[in-house]
């Protein structure tokens, strides 16, 4: 199992706390990412990453963990926040859904007894009521022995909630790419050009035969800083959990969509939800399965769900 690491120093990175940032938040260090000029999106994996494009982003500070239960916790116990995964569902916004589906709750991800076809995730993803940011996984469990463990069960209201409390927002996802990227201009993963070499584990993603038998410890989120940070010296930008990004999600990088109604998903009509990027993969990532644990990849999200696969991390508001 991998052990917290603090990284190696490097001249080329400026770890700290921007002014910006009040001191009401115990969100952690920053580190500072210098504008440049590079490359996002890839056109040789899913179709949703390309066009890549070339693109200048200005210097920004960025959390360099995941926001954590502890960190949540300070939040929600100054504000009294009640997280949208705690809320009743309105019968009118899921017509049709059972009233079981219709409690407080949110999606957990259990594993499966052995293998299955990957088309149907129904199979490892459960409606849970109660599950929340602090009983993730149902009414019955708890944070104890988690606190440095990502927050998870966030929809994006409650993670932008978090960011304007903390005094910093959320990133886009060209701020999130490059960061992610570590100063290593269109390399596939957040490490470099190669793969993972075998026995190596450089990210908390699905080592093993998903979803029934993984070969490492966790199988599950990890604390962060369990593995070793990219050239910026950020933790857990590929794998551990998805994090939210500001942008609506476009089928592609070039349609760029300009509003909430944009985003919907044309294959579900019936329910007009408007859909975020979400980045950077999460623990459930396998190599036969999703391989999304890249800083390229990108996927939608309903802005109203939360999973147990899903947390953020904040930038400094400008």
């Amino acid at each position: 199992m991998p052990t917290p690491t603090a990284g190696p120093s490097s001249a080329s990175r400026t770890i700290g706390r921007p002014s910006s940032v009040t001191e009401r938040t115990r969100a952690g260090d920053f580190a500072w990412i210098p504008e440049q000029t590079t490359v996002l999106g890839a056109d040789n994996d899913y179709p949703e990453e390309g066009p890549a494009r070339t693109v200048t982003v200005a210097g920004f500070w960025i959390q360099t963990h995941q926001v954590t239960n502890a960190e949540f916790a300070e939040f929600v116990s100054a504000t009294n926040y009640l997280t949208v995964a705690e809320r009743p569902l309105n019968p009118a916004d899921y017509p049709g859904a059972p009233p079981q589906n219709l409690q407080p709750g949110s999606m957990v991800f259990h594993r499966t007894p052995g293998p299955v076809d990957l088309r149907h995730m129904s199979q490892w993803w459960t409606w849970t009521p109660g599950a929340c940011w602090n009983h993730p996984r149902g009414p019955r469990s708890s944070l104890k022995g988690r606190d440095r463990h990502p927050v998870v069960h966030i929809a994006f209201e409650d993670a932008a909630a978090y960011a304007e409390w903390a005094g910093c927002a959320l990133p886009t996802e060209a701020q999130w790419e490059v960061a992610a990227r570590g100063g290593l201009r269109a390399a596939t993963y957040t490490w470099g050009e190669a793969p993972e070499s075998t026995g190596e584990k450089l990210a908390n993603y699905w080592h093993g035969e998903f979803p029934y038998l993984p070969d490492t410890g966790y199988g599950q989120t990890a604390p962060v800083g369990s593995y070793p940070p990219n050239g910026y010296g950020l933790f857990d930008m590929a794998g551990n959990v998805w994090e939210w990004t500001t942008d609506w999600y476009g089928a592609t990088r070039d349609i760029g969509p300009c509003c909430a109604a944009d985003s919907y998903d044309p294959a579900q009509p019936q329910f007009a939800v408007p859909r975020k990027v979400i980045k950077g993969g999460s623990f459930l990532c396998a190599d036969s399965y999703c391989m999304r644990y890249r800083p390229a990849a990108r996927r939608p999200q309903p802005v109203d769900t939360g999973m147990s696969h899903i947390g953020f991390r904040c930038i400094a508001a400008e």
